[in-house]
C-alpha cells in the first residue's frame, strides 16, 4: 500500500539562501559525524589501548582496541536499514536530525566513561556499546546528506553539488586530529611516555568527545531549517512512497546494492589504511617492529596531507560531471593499485628510518599521494551511489551499499593491516590494497554510466536505463 497522494506544490530547484542552507547543512552534518568518528579512531590508537584494555603487550592491547573500532562498522548496515526505512518513508530531513542525535549523544558519553582501572571489564564493554551507537548514527547520516545535496542539485552539476557532504570527511578529520594535537602539545604528552598519571591520559583525552555536544547543537540548528528534497516531495505527491523500502530494494535493486557495495570497497580500504593503520604503524615502539615516530610529528604530517584529500574532493565532483563517474573512478582505482605496489618502497623501516632518524619528508610524500587518491575516489561517490537507485528506495539502497562496504573495506582493514605488517612487513599491506582495489575495478566495469540520468524520473523501483549511458570518450 502506497502513501496517500498530496496536493502540495512541486518544490523548485533551490537558489540563493535556500541553496546555501542545503550546502551548509550537508557539509556541517557530515563534518560533525566524521569528527565524532575520527576522534574515536585517533583515541583507539593512542589512548584506549592504555586505558580500556588489559593485555600482555602493546600490540595485543592495540588489536583489542582496533576490534572495538570495527564494532561501529557492524552497526553501520543496521543503521542504514533503520534510518533508510524512515528516510524513504517519512523524509530526508527528519531522518537526518535523528541520525545526528544518535551519534552525537554516544560520542559525548564516551567522554564520560570510567576506565579499566576503575571498573574493570565493564569499561571496554561500555566503550563497545557506545562505539556501536556511533556506527548506528553514521549508518544513516551519509546517505541522507548525499540525497539532501544531490536531490536538490542543478542540471548537469549533480556530481559537484552532491560533493559537499564528502568534504565533511577531511574537515572532520582535521578538526578531530587537530584537537588531539593541540591537547597533547599543551599537556606535554609523549606517546613514548605513557604514565597513567599524565594529565592527558587522566582527563585531557575526554575533551574532544565532550566538545561534540557543541557542534551537534550547531548541526541541529541548521537542519531544523531545511525543506524536504524535491525528489522525495515528488514521490509523496504521486503516492509512490515505498511501504517497506528494504524489501522493495532487495526485490528490485539487489544487483545495484551489490555493485554499489564493491564500488566503495577500495575507497574505504584506502582511507582507513591512510588514517588509522598508518598512525599505529608510525607511532608504535621500534622494539615491537614499528617506526616509533613522535605522535606529535606524525599528527602534523596527517594534518598537512589531509589538505590533499580536501582539495581533490571537489576536483572529483567536477571531473565526475565532465568525464562521467565510471570513467573517472576506473582511472583512479588503477592509480590506487599502482600506489599499493609502492608501500614496501615507502614504508620499509630500513629505507624510512625509525624514531628520531625517520625520514619525515618521505612519509609526507607517501601520505600526500594516498590522501590525494582518496579525495579523487571519494568525492564523486555521493553522486554515483544514489544514482544507482530509484527515489522510493534511494535512501535505503545507497545507505546499505555504502555501509556494507564499510564492513568489507574498512572494519577489518586496520586489524588485517596491523597483522600483515607485524608478520610480513608493510609491503604486504600495499598488496592488500591492490586486492581490494581490483574488486572495485571489477564492480566499476559492471555498472552503467549515470552522469546523464534524471534521478527525478526514477520514481519507482527500476534500474537506470542503459539506453541513457553516454559514450565514454
Amino acid at each position: 500500500m502506497s502513501a496517500p497522494r498530496t496536493t502540495a506544490p512541486a518544490p523548485q530547484i533551490p537558489h540563493g539562501r535556500a541553496k546555501a542552507r542545503i550546502i551548509v547543512s550537508s557539509l556541517v552534518g557530515t563534518t560533525i559525524e566524521f569528527y565524532d568518528f575520527y576522534a574515536y579512531a585517533t583515541a583507539a590508537i593512542s589512548v584506549f589501548p592504555l586505558l580500556f584494555f588489559h593485555a600482555s603487550s602493546r600490540t595485543g592491547a592495540l588489536l583489542a582496541s582496533l576490534a572495538t573500532f570495527g564494532v561501529a562498522f557492524i552497526a553501520r548496515p543496521i543503521g542504514s536499514i533503520l534510518f533508510g526505512h524512515f528516510g524513504d518513508r517519512v523524509g530526508r530531513k527528519v531522518t537526518l536530525v535523528a541520525s545526528l542525535l544518535t551519534m552525537g549523544i554516544a560520542t559525548v558519553i564516551i567522554g564520560l566513561l570510567p576506565t579499566y582501572a576503575q571498573i574493570g571489564l565493564w569499561a571496554p564493554a561500555m566503550l563497545a556499546i557506545m562505539r556501536f551507537s556511533q556506527g548506528l548514527g553514521l549508518g544513516g547520516e551519509w546517505s541522507g546528506a548525499s540525497l539532501l545535496a544531490g536531490e536538490n542539485s542543478r542540471p548537469g552539476k549533480r556530481g559537484f553539488d552532491a560533493m559537499w557532504p564528502q568534504l565533511g570527511a577531511p574537515i572532520g578529520f582535521f578538526l578531530a586530529n587537530g584537537f588531539f594535537l593541540l591537547l597533547t602539545r599543551v599537556m606535554n604528552y609523549d606517546s613514548a611516555n605513557t604514565e597513567s598519571s599524565q594529565a592527558f591520559l587522566v582527563w585531557g583525552w575526554r575533551l574532544p568527545f565532550l566538545f561534540s555536544a557543541v557542534i551537534v547543537a550547531l548541526g541541529l540548528y541548521v537542519r531544523f531549517k531545511l525543506e524536504e528534497t524535491r525528489s522525495f516531495a515528488r514521490i509523496q505527491r504521486s503516492g509512490k512512497v515505498a511501504k517497506a523500502p528494504l524489501l522493495e530494494a532487495c526485490k528490485t535493486s539487489w544487483v545495484q546494492m551489490i555493485q554499489g557495495t564493491f564500488v566503495m570497497v577500495a575507497t574505504y580500504t584506502l582511507f582507513y589504511l591512510m588514517t588509522t593503520w598508518i598512525l599505529s604503524y608510525a607511532i608504535s615502539p621500534v622494539e615491537e617492529g614499528y617506526l616509533g615516530i613522535s605522535y606529535h610529528k606524525f599528527l602534523v604530517i596527517q594534518l598537512i596531507t589531509i589538505l590533499a584529500f580536501a582539495l581533490m574532493t571537489p576536483v572529483s565532483g567536477w571531473l565526475g560531471d565532465r568525464w562521467g563517474r565510471r570513467r573517472l573512478l576506473i582511472r583512479v582505482t588503477v592509480g590506487m593499485i599502482l600506489f599499493g605496489l609502492t608501500f614496501g618502497l615507502f614504508l620499509d623501516a630500513e629505507r624510512m628510518g625509525t624514531a628520531e632518524h625517520a625520514n619525515l619528508a618521505l612519509m609526507t610524500v607517501f601520505m600526500f599521494i594516498g590522501m590525494a587518491l582518496m579525495g579523487l575516489t571519494f568525492g564523486i561517490q555521493s553522486a554515483l551511489l544514489p544514482e544507482l537507485f530509484p527515489t522510493n528506495v534511494r535512501y535505503t539502497g545507497s545507505a546499505v551499499a555504502y555501509n556494507v562496504a564499510s564492513i568489507i573495506g574498512a572494519a577489518v582493514a586496520p586489524f588485517i593491516a596491523t597483522w600483515l605488517a607485524s608478520r610480513y612487513g608493510p609491503g604486504t599491506v600495499g598488496l592488500y590494497l591492490v586486492v581490494m582495489s581490483a574488486m572495485t575495478l571489477i564492480a566499476l566495469l559492471t555498472i552503467p554510466e549515470t552522469r546523464v540520468l534524471d534521478i527525478d524520473e526514477l520514481e519507482t523501483s527500476h534500474s537506470p536505463a542503459p539506453a541513457k549511458v553516454p559514450a565514454l570518450n
